[in-house]
């Protein structure tokens, strides 16, 4: 057993442990990162990362099936899910080998094991680190951060299984295609499972308990997704719940609720996407100041818990669940513990958030409910993909670019898309609105012709009752 001493003891080595520490590291902070499995977290092992190996393989597949609308002819295409799933865990290993040399690069100590908080003293906190369930390690900190991350919700009564009814690893992993399959839940998660199944031929149906689908985007996104859903053959019931999971040899019943009406269906399959949960268990926290609140720790906009010296990020302090959001929490978090000056909270409303689900989605900032909600007055622009020469050149003519300002400064309140490739345009306005720009700046902005990005800048003149092209 070891006893060390640390300027940083930081518990988790996802998104926002793995950024936290190298910027620690950076910083001239002496600091060691715990993680018990695998570095990377959830997000490179089994999120954000093979979750999009798994769907880029169906858009491709989806294409091939299409091809005839390209001039092209195939003939006998055909896919093989261990093939698929290989590929998507090999791109996950390569990354979380990839995690590990940064760390080696930035001279960051990495211990293996469960750290949890066990006591502190005048000026320093104790961690202890636990293997095989034998306490390894006792290392003292002047700082520590919790990086612990969530897990998969579960419901009363729709409990996963691992074999009929499955949470995202499973879903990950399938040895062989459904040829049936229930998705609970229709938020980023379930959707894009719901895409990565109907588009290698399994017949999908999506149930979400509130009225629309992927919920937190803005309705005209959600309107437009969910006709793009319907139209490739997928099944969605809204407003509706599911009450029951009956489980038979080789597929489950479930019986569905919608304005007091019941229905069953039967499917081979079923993946349960109904939110996260924070990892507050077995790390300590039973004898500190440290609030929990509905799974999440309770911090200040430095990242700052009720216990001093103790800090938390990513998905383990709440919404919004992404891991490019940990890792910025990860870089303030430090810097404030460095003491680095000119650093700034992070404003939530500037945080992109993508669905890679065919079609994609994007946004960031305000819908247009929120923002009249809020009591701003409104300018609203919209575009289709249908008036852009690079959509239809890509054969992606379905799609919609959403603009909200503020009528009266025009502020960039939020903007919000569907259609091809939109996860990689988003991060255009994202970049305005970090830098408080106006409809002048944007509609004086030059873009690139052709490209998709000309639907933002359309959108924003189609705000102001100028654009040029719809």
């Amino acid at each position: 057993m070891t006893d060390k001493k640390y300027d940083i003891v930081i518990i988790g080595g996802g998104p926002g442990g793995y950024v936290a520490a190298i910027r620690a590291a950076q910083l001239k902070l002496k600091t060691v990162l715990v993680e018990s499995n695998n570095l990377g977290g959830i997000c490179l092992n089994w999120g954000c990362i093979p979750t999009k190996a798994l769907l880029r393989s169906a858009e491709i597949f989806h294409f091939i099936q299409n091809a005839d609308e390209f001039g092209l002819s195939v003939t006998g295409a055909k896919f093989d899910i261990r093939k698929i799933v290989k590929r998507s865990r090999d791109v996950a290993s390569q990354l979380s080998g990839g995690v590990a040399h940064l760390l080696r690069k930035n001279k960051v100590e990495v211990m293996n094991g469960l750290g949890k908080l066990a006591g502190s003293t005048a000026d320093a906190r104790m961690v202890a680190v636990e293997k095989d369930g034998k306490l390894v390690a006792t290392l003292t900190a002047k700082n520590v951060i919790l990086a612990t991350g969530a897990r998969a919700r579960t419901l009363p009564g729709l409990e996963p299984d691992g074999k009929l009814i499955w949470t995202y690893r499973e879903a990950m992993v399938p040895k062989t295609m459904p040829k049936s399959l229930l998705v609970i839940g229709s938020g980023a998660i379930g959707i894009e499972f719901a895409s990565f199944y109907r588009n290698l031929g399994t017949e999908v149906t999506v149930v979400e308990t509130l009225d629309r689908i992927l919920p937190v985007e803005d309705e005209d996104i959600s309107a437009h997704a969910h006709k793009q859903f319907e139209k490739q053959g997928m099944k969605i019931i809204t407003g509706a719940q599911v009450k029951e999971l009956k489980k038979g040899k080789d597929n489950v019943t479930a019986t569905i609720d919608k304005d007091g009406k019941t229905q069953s269906i039967t499917i081979e399959r079923v993946v349960l996407a109904v939110g996260i949960v924070g990892n507050v268990e077995n790390i300590g926290l039973e004898d500190t100041k440290i609030e929990v609140q509905r799974s999440h720790v309770v911090v200040d906009q430095w990242l700052q818990t009720a216990e001093a010296g103790v800090y938390a990020i990513g998905d383990l302090v709440g919404a919004p669940w992404l891991a490019h959001k940990a890792s910025h929490e990860g870089v303030i978090c430090v810097e404030k513990i460095a003491g680095v000056k000119d650093i700034h909270p992070l404003n939530t409303s500037n945080i992109p958030g993508c669905t890679y689900c065919l079609p994609q989605v994007a946004s960031v900032g305000l819908t247009e409910a929120a923002a009249k909600e809020q009591g701003y007055e409104v300018c609203v622009g919209r575009f289709p993909f249908m008036g852009n020469g690079k959509a239809i050149a890509l054969g992606d003519p379905e799609g919609l670019v959403k603009t909200v300002f503020d009528s009266k400064t025009g502020e960039l309140l939020g903007a919000h898309m569907v259609g091809a490739e939109v996860t990689e345009l988003i991060q255009g306005y994202g970049i305005a609105k970090k830098l408080e720009t106006t409809e002048a700046e944007l509609m004086n902005t030059v873009f690139p012709h052709p490209t998709l990005s000309e639907m933002m800048h359309e959108s924003v003149l189609d705000a102001y009752g100028r654009a040029i092209h719809f």
